[in-house]
């Protein structure tokens, strides 16, 4: 009687998924500098007549750019940077929009209300996104700071008419884009080294957010 012979299936080896890069530093620097150029002309540095040449930008690096990087930072379940990232994508994209076929046929003496209601509610978005980056990291809590302050500032212009208060919302819109390209240096930085050599300040003992720590 022959003795039954058993068989030993080795269980298949597991299939580990490519590594998904960090969208942050690219969602970041289309922000920074679309922002960068925008503000340039709210500031009154650059000759009004050239505001344009933001259109382009607005379409496809703060826009399309952004939309991605808020993509994938969905794959990489990161509800903060998708957030963001696909928000501030779809107000460059609407920006661009409503310059080239909207505000022209607006009422004259009416069109600045519609300006100033569009940056109210971006406003009141990147008032509530700031209070949730008090748990990413100290460089992106001071962008959505700044660019708190930058949407109120506009938002009050456009209501008041004020042309001296638009010039300030364009300096500190500058200083938003400037700590955007600083966080979005950091975390590039970071990455190539393997090291933290331009520290981005975590605020919650780990890496994490769309501004990653480390590396």
């Amino acid at each position: 009687m022959s003795t039954p012979t058993t068989v030993t299936t080795a269980a298949p080896a597991a299939v580990s998924e490519p590594a998904t890069a960090d969208p942050g530093p690219l969602g970041l620097a289309a922000f920074a500098g679309t922002t960068f150029v925008l503000s340039s002309f709210n500031a009154h540095l650059i000759d009004q007549s050239l505001l344009t040449v933001v259109l382009p930008l607005a379409l496809f690096y703060g826009g399309l750019v952004q939309l991605l990087a808020g993509m994938w930072e969905f794959k990489k379940g990161n509800t903060f940077g998708a957030t963001a990232f696909c928000s501030y994508g779809a107000f460059w994209l609407s920006y661009a929009a409503y310059v080239k076929f909207v505000v022209g046929d607006l009422p004259a003496d009416k069109a600045h209300q519609a300006t100033g209601l569009y940056l109210l509610m971006w406003a009141v978005f990147t008032v509530y996104m700031t209070v949730a980056a008090l748990r990413t990291s100290g460089a992106l809590l001071a962008v959505l700071t700044a660019l708190s302050v930058t949407f109120i500032l506009l938002a009050v212009a456009e209501f008041d008419q004020s042309t001296g208060i638009t010039k300030v919302g364009g300096w500190i819109g500058l200083v938003t884009a400037v700590l955007a390209w600083y966080a979005s240096f950091a975390v590039v930085a970071n990455s190539t080294w393997k090291q933290t050599v331009v520290p981005v300040y975590p605020l919650t003992g780990r890496r994490g957010g769309p501004v990653e720590g480390g590396h």
